[in-house]
């Protein structure tokens, strides 16, 4: 039996303005804040001699890995990226960018989520992939319609109470 395995399916090259500059922002942070920083203090700590047991060396090498890993993903990201710019026609109909609330059909909640691209989800927030299950089955519904999507816990069926778009 190989290990082999398909390559996973990319996620979607989409972000609003909004988290465009964030992730720009990051990598300026990144660049030339955070990373000369940590190359100062990993000098510091290979000037201090034997580096087999040195843990402020060791943490040092891998916090500057994970710092170089994370520009090294950034720089090759933003370019690939297309910024979303506007609100679509169809103000009623469901496309990225918008901000739906749904009601769940079999419990009767109410959930509000903004649909953004896969660079800036955050649950906390209530913004969700443009590569999710549910926004995919939301995409190009219109209000008051219903739709099915298959999530973890099963199928659910939901209805779109309110479509909006920020100005």
């Amino acid at each position: 039996m190989s290990r082999w395995r398909p390559p996973s399916p990319g996620s979607t090259a989409i972000i609003t303005r909004a988290g465009f500059e964030k992730l720009k922002a990051e990598l300026d942070h990144l660049w030339h804040t955070l990373r000369p920083e940590v190359v100062k203090a990993l000098a510091a700590a290979a000037a201090e001699g034997d580096r087999s047991e040195n843990a402020e060396y060791t943490y040092r090498k891998k916090q500057l890995g994970e710092i170089d890993r994370r520009v090294r993903y950034l720089s090759k990201r933003i370019p690939a990226l297309k910024v979303a710019e506007g609100s679509p026609g169809d103000r009623e109909a469901v496309f990225f960018g918008a901000a739906i609330a749904l009601e769940n059909l079999a419990s009767g909640e109410e959930v509000t989520y903004r649909i953004v691209g896969p660079d800036e989800t955050d649950a906390k927030l209530g913004w969700i992939s443009i590569d999710s299950p549910l926004a995919r089955a939301a995409l190009k519904k219109r209000l008051d319609d219903e739709f099915e999507a298959e999530l973890p816990g099963g199928r659910t069926r939901f209805l779109i109470v309110d479509v909006r778009y920020e100005a």
